[in-house]
């Protein structure tokens, strides 16, 4: 969901170039890409458009992404990468805290670039073209989660509970981006906190029902609460 490559349009990227094709990179081309969505809408820009504005040529474009539709996306495979690696960088965290905390990293966004991530988010979430291709994005984010959650709990990552917690806190990143996107003076952050805190309680009172399974692991802090107990993996 965040992608710190988002930078600000410049008249280059707005203007044609001419003479010997430059340098690029995915990230670089997924600022033009942007840029051009921003001024122009997403549906009025072409391959062309962006691969012309970057100075390099269609077949060069294809190199970088697959699609325009990824172009919106930023390089997300790089986000993920760090996103696992984030998850498994806190041994002995409680595991609502330990996705908590990464989800909250993958969505850190400096300030200067705020207004060029609503841009995008909005784009994302409310280009009827961009739907269905997000939904193998979040899938591809989701198994992060599910793969974390299974680790931890010694269950494969298919399983419902680890499939479950996934699916939330996606709903939780959605939720959150929608009102920050609504709201411009509320934190996204914030929200995500705010949200996680809920899904805590929730899942310990799950944990905690008399039809819930003897082993079922329980959660039984807020995420402002003290560790949890030895033993206690939520």
């Amino acid at each position: 969901m965040n992608d710190p490559v988002v930078g600000e349009p410049t008249a280059s990227h707005r203007g044609s170039r001419r003479g010997r094709a430059r340098s690029t990179s995915k990230a670089e081309l997924g600022r033009i890409g942007l840029s051009l969505f921003i001024d122009r809408g997403f549906s009025n820009v072409t391959v062309e458009d962006i691969a012309h504005a970057a100075g390099i040529g269609r077949r060069t474009f294809f190199r970088y992404f697959a699609s325009k539709n990824d172009v919106a996306w930023g390089d997300f495979e790089e986000l993920l990468v760090d996103f696992r690696a984030n998850l498994h960088d806190v041994p002995g965290r409680p595991l609502v805290l330990a996705v908590r905390d990464a989800v909250r990293k993958f969505n850190e966004i400096p300030d200067e670039e705020h207004a060029n991530h609503r841009h995008r988010m909005r784009i994302v979430l409310e280009t009827p073209e961009l739907v269905a291709h997000s939904t193998m994005r979040y899938s591809a984010w989701r198994a992060v989660i599910a793969d974390f959650v299974g680790e931890r709990l010694g269950l494969v990552s298919r399983s419902p509970v680890a499939q479950a917690f996934s699916w939330a806190c996606l709903g939780i990143s959605l939720s959150a981006y929608e009102q920050w996107l609504a709201d411009d003076s509320s934190d996204l952050l914030e929200l995500i906190d705010e949200s996680f805190a809920a899904l805590g309680l929730l899942f310990g009172a799950a944990g905690t029902s008399a039809s819930a399974p003897s082993d079922f692991p329980t959660y039984r802090e807020s995420v402002s609460g003290p560790p949890s107990p030895k033993g206690n993996e939520w």
